[in-house]
């Protein structure tokens, strides 16, 4: 039983952290994705070799506990010397955040597998309409009209209120305790009446009720400070309630009432202080029950210029703390706490952020997809370190269990949605630290080697492989594509309008027949077509060889227009496994696969690599319906999943379970993506191509436009990268002739035809050119790559994963070490000496870190079709 040493002890090094704001209102929009960064290769550069550089690995330390939860990324090429370098290379937190807020947290390396806790379901199902929750340990709480306590362990229900037709609860809060052993016993209840409820839970009643205590006035907010609690009403009318002689906050004792300004949208307590947000403004008080505090702070309201209305809080920060709001278009304001100056405004989205708390430097932020996104707050810009869906709807508060260290032995966050549940998760994120710390040690247990690649696209415009014969380019061009000394062991390619798009009876045809699928090698279910062209790449690349090792083919796919041809030479053919094919349409509202993508993956060993080969929406102006065409191919769940989550682990990345595109350690994406060059003539884009001032063209080029970092957060494609261009447009030319459009359209030219990549760190690119076939209004452009694939060994993955193992027990227990001193200090208002000393006793019963075994320590849940 713990005796404090006072009933208003001071509170020392207080970090308290913001419980899960009230949130107004549903949004319907989509939280984009944030931005991503990418930069051009210089096309001066003989060699051009595409590298991703990783983020650096970030070693513990032993002075911030919280380093551990920030990612770290070993490279497979981190002793070889890149050419050039496409992605920025991360960097130091900056002094200052930037403050401009048009640059969107970087998104290209987030994680999606959802951080399970390993222990109980994870998910609690309300059974009503709650729009308010708190968690303390075992017990989550809800409310409204009805409060409920169920258990986090199993969802049971412990404890059921009905307040009736006429009274809400319109805010809630787990009361200190005088002894921290009995933290969660006690409830507070705020109604829309003005009263003030005490709960008891343990003995299933309402223990004492300060009727009035907000003179009928809406209790929007319940606060813990140390041993005191805070209320504060729709009217302004703030009440600090001091602790008792037991160390306890009492509604029965006096209290004492303070005023601040009326239209509340967000409050959170920052050291001995509220920071109180109504609509855009943020002000910061001192409210204490002793007499000689100052309760207003002399500094004028915080706002900052083009920010909306503020919607939620948290602290960030493991060594130097911040304050941070978000707000209805997005935004994220940063305030420093000791002398009030805003560090930064940034964007997180272009949308409303519904609601926002923190684990150290990690930001949690929810919307109203139910998408929930952690931050990492370090870096410049922000990483997107995780981004899942979370809730069937709008995501409607998340916080942190700050009490779960202490009564868990783990530190829990929770979140509530309009589906009525509460869903649990790992604020340690435990799995995604294992898989981290394995990936930097691949080199332990992973031999790796390379393996040579060539993408070719091409929109042949119905072109039969016989009109190759009468083309001058035909010999050039595979000579071009397969150098003797240099040949490739994959080749994929990438055809599109293999039909006749623009004659609408064949395409009739194509688009309303049967939907049964056709097996890949199946003549019988193969067009005349696409068997023409399969076999004249059969016959060629045979020619070619002349006596040289031979290439088989790996798989074919088509859609309509889009067909995609594999070949792999016979040496590698052992190791490439499991080749699998999908097709997603996007014509016609995506009803129809006269535009759309063939999806094509297997393995090489032990990686995972994916060719996606696109028709994208046609037309100068239809830029914003290309893009709604890639973020539905790169979404869409194309794929089964994985079931052994060992293999998850093994052969994809970004928490994917291999049902998606980006899931794939090895991506790359070609074909017609119809981008073309925004505000320029015809006229003017024929007049640079004269000059050879292809630079004033890319300029304007609308795919290089949305991969900068001006325009479009939500662009899907930020993940990949793209070589420099150092050829002509591509597109559109007179059938047979050098001449660009001569028809009365006479379309400007553009680089419809494009190759990117995506391989953090796996994939460089040798080469990025066009070919000269005069077969079709478009060019065939091919691009050249090394991959690094891996083979694992099992015997040798065991002692890694167990060190992985014991690492993190050692860096957990550190950190649970400081999180319950925090607890114990910010929430309980416990004298720092007195809680170091309860720490020690707590952690010395548990006994020291058991060392885990590898048999029984399993990998991270798999996904399943009902998650």
């Amino acid at each position: 039983m713990y005796t404090p040493r006072s009933a208003s002890a001071e509170i020392r090094g207080s970090r308290s952290i913001p419980g899960s704001p009230t949130i107004t209102g549903p949004d319907v929009h989509f939280p984009p994705p944030p931005r991503r960064s990418s930069k051009v290769l210089n096309a001066s550069e003989p060699n051009l070799l595409q590298t991703s550089s990783p983020a650096p690995a970030t070693e513990y330390d032993a002075g911030n506990p919280w380093t551990h939860l920030r990612t770290a990324t070993r490279s497979p090429f981190a002793d070889e010397k890149p050419i050039a370098v496409l992605l920025d290379s991360d960097s130091r937190p900056a002094a200052v955040p930037s403050t401009d807020a048009s640059e969107y947290p970087d998104a290209t390396r987030a994680n999606r597998r959802k951080p399970y806790v390993r222990a109980g379901p994870g998910v609690v199902y309300t059974k009503h309409d709650p729009r308010l929750f708190a968690v303390c340990g075992n017990y989550v709480c809800t409310t409204g009209h009805v409060t409920k306590v169920l258990s986090v362990h199993d969802g049971e229900l412990i404890m059921t209120l009905s307040h009736g037709e006429s009274v809400k609860i319109t805010s809630l809060a787990f009361r200190t305790p005088s002894d921290p052993e009995e933290e969660g016993r006690w409830l507070w209840l705020g109604t829309n009446q003005g009263d003030i409820q005490e709960v008891d839970i343990r003995d299933q009643s309402v223990v004492f009720v300060k009727h009035g205590a907000h003179s009928r006035r809406e209790v929007v907010a319940i606060h813990r400070h140390g041993r005191e609690m805070w209320t504060l009403d729709d009217e302004g009318k703030l009440i600090v309630w001091p602790p008792d002689e037991s160390g306890a906050p009492s509604l029965a004792y006096d209290h004492r009432a303070f005023r601040v300004p009326r239209g509340h949208t967000f409050s959170l307590v920052v050291g001995s202080e509220l920071w109180l947000a109504t609509g855009k403004e943020v002000r910061v008080f001192r409210p204490s029950f002793n007499a000689e505090t100052v309760f207003d702070v002399p500094i004028r309201p915080l706002c900052q210029n083009g920010v909306g209305e503020v919607t939620s809080g948290a602290i960030i920060g493991s060594a130097s703390k911040k304050v941070l709001f978000g707000h209805t278009d997005g935004k994220v304001t940063i305030y420093s706490p000791e002398d009030y100056s805003c560090l930064g405004v940034l964007g997180l989205s272009l949308y409303k952020i519904n609601c926002l708390d923190a684990v150290g430097d990690l930001l949690w932020a929810g919307f109203n997809t139910g998408m929930l996104y952690i931050y990492d707050t370090t870096t410049h810009p922000w990483m997107v370190k995780k981004d899942w869906a979370a809730h069937d709807g709008p995501v409607i508060g998340v916080l942190v269990d700050h009490s779960s260290p202490w009564k868990l032995d783990g530190l829990q966050t929770a979140s509530l949605g309009v589906d009525n549940a509460v869903r649990i998760w790992d604020g340690l994120l435990q799995d995604d630290w294992l898989e981290s710390a394995m990936h930097q040690r691949d080199v332990e247990y992973c031999d790796f080697r390379e393996v040579s690649a060539l993408v070719v696209t091409w929109n042949v415009g119905a072109s039969v492989p016989e009109s190759m014969r009468h083309d001058a380019g035909e010999g050039d061009f595979f000579r071009e594509l397969l150098p003797p000394d240099d040949l490739p062991d994959i080749i994929v390619f990438g055809f599109q309008e293999l039909v006749d798009l623009e004659n609408k009876k064949i395409t009739a045809k194509s688009l309303f027949r049967s939907s049964k699928r056709s097996h890949a090698h199946d003549p019988e279910h193969i067009s005349r077509q696409y068997r023409a062209w399969r076999d004249y790449l059969s016959r060629r690349l045979e020619e070619h060889m002349h006596g040289q090792e031979p290439y088989e083919l790996l798989h074919t796919a088509s859609l309509v227009g889009l067909f995609t041809c594999i070949f792999v030479k016979a040496s590698q053919r052992e190791g490439v496994q499991s080749p699998v094919g999908s097709e997603i349409k996007r014509g016609m509202g995506g009803l129809h696969g006269n535009k759309g993508a063939l999806l094509v993956r297997f393995t090489v060993d032990d990686s995972s690599l994916c060719f996606v080969n696109c028709h994208l929406a046609a037309g100068q102006t239809q830029t914003t319906h290309r893009n709604n065409d890639v973020a539905a191919i790169l979404e869409t769940a194309a794929f089964r999943p994985e079931p052994d989550p060992a293999r998850q682990i093994d052969l994809y990345v970004g928490g994917g379970d291999g049902t998606m595109i980006m899931d794939h350690e090895i991506c790359v994406l070609h074909g017609d993506l119809n981008y073309r060059i925004d505000t320029m003539s015809r006229e003017t884009v024929l007049k640079a191509l004269e000059a050879h001032n292809l630079a004033k063209l890319l300029e304007r080029d609308q795919l290089l436009l949305l991969l900068s970092r001006r325009k479009n957060p939500a662009f899907r494609l930020r993940g990949f990268q793209e070589a420099a261009i150092g050829f002509a447009p591509t597109y559109k030319y007179d059938v047979g002739s050098d001449a660009y459009d001569t028809s009365e359209k006479r379309r400007a030219p553009a680089w419809c035809d494009r190759v990117l990549s995506r391989g953090w760190s796996r994939v460089k690119q040798l080469d990025y050119r066009r070919h000269e076939v005069r077969i079709s209004d478009h060019r065939p452009v091919s691009a050249r790559f090394r991959f690094r694939v891996k083979r694992i060994s099992a015997r040798r993955r065991m002692p890694a994963w167990a060190q992985c193992v014991q690492a993190f027990q050692e860096q957990k227990s550190r950190l649970l070490h400081q999180a319950r001193l925090d607890f114990l200090v910010q929430r309980c208002g416990i004298d720092a000496v007195d809680a170091e000393r309860l720490v020690r006793e707590r952690e010395k019963e548990a006994g020291p870190v058991p060392r885990p075994s590898t048999s029984l320590y399993s990998y991270p849940r798999p996904h399943t079709a009902a998650e």
